[in-house]
């Protein structure tokens, strides 16, 4: 079985403080996250998400005058304490989403690191090429001893500017000398995700997964927060493997 892993970036890459920082207080964690499904089912996901996307989108659409295919929605504005709060329409479609997922065989994936290096010491490039290592040793892990027989996987992220030293650290990840990560097919592609309903898909579980993941680190700093927990935090742990967040 060949799987294909669609991720994008949750969090703040920046360093944090606190909440009431004047200047580091975006998020206090940092991450990417998505889903992984078998390659058969790939094309009738994105398909799915397209059509979800514009029912429940269609009035942001149609006063873009853009083409549904080449709009998207980032899920950092999309998945807000008032949106979430306020429309009935979008928490079911997350359940769906969910359901979709785990219907097809796939599973929401996400991968994330507390920050606590301060400002001076912090190197957003190494955090997220730490990530990024991260998340594909789960997921090789999981293809080598999740499946039965052994399964293979394709990475998709969203274009990144480091994309070249990105690229090349998974690549040292394939073919390292003491655990390559065998089951992953090519290095990483980076795509433009307004073109992919597929990376638009990963974009909005990174949306929600930021929100969980700012409470989860830092719940006195995040209280309005409690309502993703309360509304998506348990399906979410239903639905996803090999995911969590260090601290």
């Amino acid at each position: 079985m060949t799987y294909f892993a669609y991720l994008d970036e949750f969090g703040h890459i920046g360093p944090y403080i606190s909440r009431t920082d004047s200047k580091h207080n975006d998020s206090p964690v940092f991450g990417l996250a998505g889903y992984v499904l078998p390659s058969a089912q790939v094309r009738g996901f994105g398909t799915w998400f397209f059509q979800r996307k514009c029912e429940l989108l269609d009035f942001e659409i149609r006063r873009s005058g853009a083409h549904p295919a080449v709009w998207e929605k980032k899920g950092s504005s999309l998945y807000t304490v008032s949106n979430v709060t306020k429309y009935r329409e979008l928490r079911q479609f997350t359940n769906r989403m969910f359901n979709r997922v785990r219907a097809l065989h796939g599973f929401v994936f996400y991968v994330g690191i507390r920050k606590t290096a301060p400002p001076d010491r912090h190197n957003p490039n190494r955090l997220y090429a730490k990530v990024l290592l991260e998340a594909i040793k789960r997921i090789n892990t999981f293809c080598a001893e999740d499946c039965h027989p052994r399964g293979n996987f394709v990475l998709a992220l969203d274009e990144h500017d480091q994309r070249s030293n990105l690229v090349a650290e998974a690549a040292r990840s394939m073919y390292g000398t003491s655990e390559p990560r065998r089951q992953l097919i090519e290095p990483p592609f980076h795509l433009e995700s307004h073109r992919y309903q597929t990376i638009q898909a990963a974009d909005w579980v990174a949306g929600l997964v930021g929100r969980l993941g700012a409470i989860w680190e830092d719940p006195v700093g995040y209280p309005e927060n409690n309502v993703f927990r309360r509304l998506f935090e348990q399906r979410l742990s239903q639905v996803s493997r090999r995911s969590g967040i260090r601290g």
